[in-house]
């Protein structure tokens, strides 16, 4: 199995993932910034500078099935509280593959740090660019194991016209590479445009951010 968090990423971007094994992993972080967990099928992956035997040992005190322990809020509250990191939620993760031609979209390279959804990425993103199509917003910067991450925002009088597919394919369309999608399960509007922009599910993910 791959070594590196940057390693299994790319590994299951190309469709190749940790053996459905029940065990799991543990990496060190890529970056200060970044800590948590990935669940694949039946495998799991941690990532963290922490001891790895404080995190088997934390594993094996949660009173759950053993595929189920990193994704567990027993598990993530000791590894917050061990860290002392925070965590938003546990995401769905996809991703997209890059395509030929431009977008078919039209968009506008923005720099703007004041906008919500550009700000956001900032604090978890590195080399953020943004860009505008009307009644939406674009974001790509790079996150996890220094990996191209997406963030698209629709203005609500212009939602369910497609723009939210329209931005999530114009990515695939500016990237060179893998783009990667974080979307809370419970957003199943967000998760369709993503689907049928053509991104496909691969895990879950507990991001555990220091800010």
């Amino acid at each position: 199995m791959p070594g590196t968090l940057r390693d299994i990423l790319d590994a299951a971007a190309r469709g190749v993932f940790p053996p459905p094994d029940g065990a799991t992993t543990v990496v060190p972080q890529h970056s200060p910034r970044d800590a948590g967990v990935l669940a694949f099928t039946a495998h799991s992956v941690v990532f963290t500078d922490e001891d790895e035997g404080w995190v088997r040992a934390a594993l094996e005190a949660v009173p759950c099935d053993a595929l189920a322990a990193t994704m567990n809020p027993r598990f993530l509250a000791a590894f917050m509280e061990r860290t002392g990191r925070s965590n938003d939620t546990i995401d769905l993760l996809s991703v997209g593959t890059p395509l030929p031609g431009p977008p078919g979209l039209a968009l506008t390279e923005l720099d703007d740090p004041g906008h919500p959804r550009v700000a956001g990425s900032r604090k978890r993103r590195d080399g953020v660019r943004a860009w505008s199509a009307d009644g939406g917003v674009l974001v790509l910067g790079r996150g996890i194991g220094d990996r191209l991450e997406i963030a698209v925002e629709v203005d609500e009088e212009v939602r369910h016209r497609g723009l939210g597919r329209a931005l999530a394919s114009a990515a695939l369309h500016l990237a060179d590479e893998p783009v990667w999608a974080q979307v809370a399960p419970g957003n199943a509007r967000s998760l369709r445009a993503f689907q049928s922009a053509g991104y496909r599910p691969v895990g879950a993910e507990a991001l555990l951010s220091a800010y």
